[in-house]
């Protein structure tokens, strides 16, 4: 009974994202000509809009969740989110609980998905190439430019997706750029059992504990060099401490 009711949840929470995709789609235009107007206005709208569904999307398919330390998140200054990727649901978890405006770093084959991509547009999110250095490097410069702008990325810099809960890939050095060059703090985000969620048994959702935590901003604007070339590294390995200290309560089966 358990397996059928997960291809249902899964079924209910794909026919959710559609219908949000296509009335997206309807307010992307509406917001547009508001933009004229007030563009402020329409950033909020937009990213109140895309909050909102994935809180839908979550709801369908989540179980149960766990999030802390929202309070750590910098109400004035924007900053840049650093967190470890498991699962496609990571971003949707993120946005379905984080009322700060963020756009994320995503994968370059996420920009040829119709409607999909715009939304993320229409909320910064910006499409990394990993086979295009040129173009990878672009990328960087802008996100850099956004977030001295006052615009909040987040990003996974391990690349891809982990295949197995619990295990870190090597966290990409560039991705820090985004952080360090406009001296903008970082908030690591640790994710916990997204993976087992979904991804595990793809398509069915089984009903599993998730857990988000987001940590103690660490300051770049000061750091030397050396401080620098280490921070990949430190913020590794504090998300990794979070996700250990998590693991024996979280990762307890629910279904």
């Amino acid at each position: 009974m358990g397996y059928i009711i997960g291809y249902l949840r899964a079924l209910i929470a794909s026919i959710v994202f559609l219908i949000a995709l296509l009335l997206g789609a309807l307010l992307h235009f509406v917001t547009f000509l508001i933009g004229h107007f007030n563009e402020e206005a329409r950033e909020s709208i937009r990213y109140a809009y895309i909050h909102g569904a994935c809180r839908v999307i979550w709801f369908c398919i989540q179980g149960p969740t766990k999030v802390i330390g929202l309070e750590n998140i910098p109400a004035d200054r924007a900053c840049v989110f650093i967190g470890n990727h498991r699962s496609i649901l990571d971003i949707v978890v993120v946005l379905a609980y984080m009322k700060k405006p963020v756009g994320f770093i995503a994968k370059q084959e996420l920009k040829k998905v119709p409607i999909l991509s715009m939304l993320m547009e229409d909320i910064h999110c910006l499409f990394l190439d990993r086979e295009d250095p040129r173009q990878g490097l672009k990328t960087i410069l802008t996100a850099i430019d956004q977030v001295r702008g006052g615009l909040n990325m987040f990003v996974f810099p391990e690349g891809t997706r982990s295949r197995t809960e619990g295990q870190f890939l090597p966290f990409h050095a560039g991705s820090f750029k985004i952080a360090t060059k406009p001296g903008a703090p970082i908030v690591p985000v640790t994710i916990v059992n997204c993976g087992d969620l979904l991804e595990d048994h793809f398509p069915r959702v089984k009903w599993v504990s998730v857990l988000v935590e987001f940590g103690e901003p660490i300051e770049t604007a000061d750091m030397d060099k050396k401080a620098q070339k280490d921070l990949p590294d430190l913020v590794r390995s504090r998300i990794m401490e979070t996700y250990a200290a998590h693991d024996e309560i979280v990762l307890k089966k629910a279904g």
